[in-house]
């Protein structure tokens, strides 16, 4: 069958909206999957990084002469080796203004240290060997002399006056001074306000633990004189553009291959240290040079998350209505900056949440700490703002005598005032707020908590329920690649620069084309990891990619078509104006004459002579113009079980509605919601990333690092409320991130209204036993 039958059965199963499984599942279930540790090229040689165990001080010296007599040993890369090959540092790739109008401070990265070292697990040198285990002995042999000095590993720390100086370009460790808002506005409206709530509280910084660690295979193409890189990233088309800037040459040198990748959240996107020594050394040694991160080394040299600083302000009139929201407080970048969007920008963005709320001011001053870098982790300040909001307004409720459930009502931003634009310089287009509150509560019983918190108390338990609305801003417009390949077996290849790191794009990206072009779902196959076959490409992040994605391949879609119609008039003898399309085939206006899209790219691949005038393929390469940020939004209601004898808690039900627009394929959008839910208990109740006074981590394996089993997790209850978005073509929001975003407010206001029996009014996240029982019993 080449396209679909008059019945449109296959389009009701594999359309846009069908709970289509993901395609790629067989091949990793058999552990077919090819992961870039999976890949071993020939002649390959192993290396491992040496790392300082030092958190800032100078670097004097790096004594290999052990090292390199030692068995298997082929090389020893330092930061001169990097500056002699003409490498430049790795740079923020992105500036935002301080609050006086200057840039903010961005020093540059060294790939390896030179000359300080700023946080363990700095790298210094790179061991190349016959052997990992040869390289991994060999490392352990270099000796590193570093004149050790005091280390910050806080922003309080790092801010204080006469702390250690971190970036010689960046005095008083400051990375951005950043504001957002009118002041005095706000200032008013506080000074108005007939009550003020205020909370001091904090976005706990987590280690981000993808379960594939990193891992990167550097070659050098002597032929094409290229640099090639297998490795695991979130888009091979951004990740070569960065990399071009390190190795200092134009981005066509350079091949970025990609194969299954096993998670990131946003930690694996950008380039890291590690490649460019790996490239060098394959160009050096004349062969292939592979390296693959221990779980240990990922607690210290992947980018980390979150870790803010706030007090949290809201403004409100008698009757409870929104007047004004302020934050401001700290960011830690680490000890080098990555975009500092979690912090500042996207605070902006996301903290209106779904309520009206005529004026607000951010905030932030982003400090360099001796710790590990922090950058995008699953919401990037998404979830973080949702969760200020939404804990103010509990707080504010319960300070006030307003049922929170009403005060939410009260304030949310209705559907006649659709566009809304928000003080925060967002146009949402759409969404159904009170309605969703509703269907949550509905869902959830909210009436009979009661009974339940009763039948709690009466095995020695407290019990307590929270709410978690949330809307989040996805990333904003750019360009994507929309590619249409129809091959000689008969496939067709997706070409996108979006890249799946587990979210399944292949199959929703072919319930879509299947949809516009009839061709059945089996024949397509998708490719995102070979920059050589790109265009353009965003990566995926940001909960974009259904977006993007979507809109690139249905307007690539539209072009197949265009060039179809004119080649299918050829074969029909027919003018192209009188040719029409519809589910798969090409047909003459009122007759039955006709030709299905597939028998025409058959003919093509036999050779068919066409006039000069009329297109010569059905392939179609399209650089989108992507539609502008989407706002998924919803409200999750979760009930947690406190042990006041031990300080466990247990979160004992779990609710969740969503809007997340039109959505593309209900089965995958559920597993991203419920992904995101297990992470946002993770940081709420489990994660806690804890340094010394010398800035030593001292959780840094999982016997110290707790991570939510799914034993910590209830059964989910999802359902949906989709209201269409309005600026793009399928009317889809993106999912990726919203399950973070509902769970950090909906279970730390769960876990809060549980202990306000014994007086608590709030406490800050990570809610682990030892914390809540020491707040029960005032120690």
């Amino acid at each position: 069958m080449d396209s679909f039958d008059d019945t449109g059965l296959a389009f009701m199963k594999f359309g846009v909206g069908q709970s289509v499984a993901r395609t790629e599942d067989p091949i990793l279930l058999r552990g077919e999957g090819r992961y870039t540790d999976d890949i071993n090229l020939a002649g390959q040689a192993y290396a491992v990084m040496v790392r300082s165990r030092i958190a800032h001080g100078h670097l004097k010296g790096i004594d290999t002469t052990a090292a390199l007599a030692m068995p298997g040993v082929l090389a020893i890369l330092t930061s001169d080796d990097l500056d002699a090959a003409g490498f430049n540092p790795l740079k923020c790739p992105m500036n935002i203004p301080q609050r006086d109008g200057s840039p903010m401070k961005t020093p540059v990265r060294p790939s390896l240290a030179k000359g300080k070292v700023r946080f363990v697990g700095e790298a210094v040198a790179c061991v190349v060997a016959e052997t990992a285990l040869q390289a991994k002995d060999a490392a352990e042999a270099v000796e590193l002399d570093i004149d050790e000095l005091p280390a910050v590993t806080t922003p309080a720390a790092a801010l204080a006056e006469g702390a250690p100086q971190i970036h010689d370009d960046a005095p008083g460790n400051l990375v951005l001074d950043f504001h957002y808002g009118n002041a005095e506005a706000v200032a008013r409206a506080f000074a108005e306000a007939a009550h003020v709530t205020r909370l001091e509280i904090e976005s706990n910084r987590v280690v981000v633990n993808a379960m594939e660690p990193r891992s990167a295979i550097g070659s050098w193409d002597a032929v094409n004189e290229r640099w090639v890189l297998n490795v695991g990233c979130q888009g091979v088309f951004g990740l070569r553009g960065g990399l071009a800037g390190v190795l200092n040459v134009k981005p066509d040198r350079i091949h970025v291959l990609t194969g299954n990748v096993g998670g990131s959240f946003g930690m694996k996107a950008p380039p890291y240290p590690e490649y460019a020594p790996l490239l060098l050394a394959a160009r050096k040694l004349g062969r292939p040079v592979k390296w693959t991160d221990e779980r240990s080394e990922s607690f210290l040299s992947d980018h980390h998350g979150r870790d803010h600083q706030r007090i949290a302000e809201l403004a409100l009139d008698k009757e409870g209505h929104f007047l004004a929201v302020r934050l401001s407080g700290t960011g830690n970048a680490g000890a080098y900056i990555y975009p500092p969007m979690p912090a500042t920008t996207n605070a902006v963005k996301n903290v209106i949440d779904v309520y009206k709320t005529p004026a607000m001011e951010v905030n932030s001053k982003v400090a360099f700490t001796n710790t590990t870098p922090i950058a995008a982790y699953r919401g990037a300040g998404r979830p973080e703002g949702n969760y200020y909001m939404e804990r103010l307004i509990d707080t504010a409720a319960r300070e006030m005598g307003i049922d929170r459930v009403e005060l939410r009502r009260r304030n949310h931003i209705a559907p006649e005032a659709m566009p809304y634009k928000a003080p925060s310089g967002m146009a949402y287009d759409s969404g159904e707020f009170t309605a969703v509150l509703d269907k949550a509560l509905q869902a959830s019983d909210w009436d009979g908590f009661e009974a339940r918190k009763a039948e709690s108390k009466a095995r020695g338990k407290l019990r307590g329920r929270g709410i978690g609305s949330y809307l989040e801003v996805t990333a904003p417009a750019g360009k994507e690649y929309g590619g249409i390949r129809f091959e000689e077996d008969g496939t067709v290849t997706m070409l996108s620069g979006t890249l799946d790191y587990g979210q399944g794009h292949a199959s929703p990206f072919a319930q879509v084309l299947t949809e516009k072009l009839g061709i059945p779902f089996d024949r397509f196959r998708l490719l995102q990891g070979d920059s050589d076959q790109l265009l353009a490409g965003g990566g995926t992040g940001g909960s974009r990619s259904a977006i993007v994605g979507s809109e690139a391949f249905l307007e690539a879609g539209a072009k197949v078509i265009e060039q179809g119609k004119a080649i299918a008039a050829h074969v029909l003898e027919a003018a192209t104006v009188d040719i029409e399309f519809d589910r798969g085939r090409f047909r003459i206006a009122g007759t039955d004459r006709s030709i299905g899209l597939l028998d025409l790219a058959s003919k093509l691949r036999d050779e068919m002579t066409l006039p000069e005038d009329v297109p010569q393929t059905l392939d179609v390469r399209h650089i989108s113009d992507t539609p502008p940020s989407a706002f998924p939004n919803g409200c999750h209601v979760a009930e947690v079980e406190v042990d006041p004898d031990t300080g466990q808690i247990d979160v004992v039900r779990y609710f969740m509605v969503n809007d997340f627009g039109t959505l593309i394929n209900p089965m995958l959008v559920e597993g991203q919601a419920h992904g995101g839910v297990v992470q946002g208990i993770g940081q709420a109740i489990f994660e806690r990333t804890v340094y010394d006074e010398q800035g030593q981590p001292v959780a840094g394996t999982y016997m110290d690092y707790a991570l939510p089993r799914a034993s910590d997790a209830p059964s989910f209850s999802i359902s949906s409320h989709p209201v269409p978005c309005k600026t793009n073509s399928l009317g889809v929001k993106g999912c990726g991130e919203a399950g973070c975003a509902g769970a950090l407010p909906s279970v730390m206001n769960a876990v809060v209204d549980a202990l306000s029996e014994a007086g608590i009014t709030h406490i800050d996240m990570p809610v682990t036993p030892e914390k809540v029982w020491r707040a029960l019993n005032g120690r």
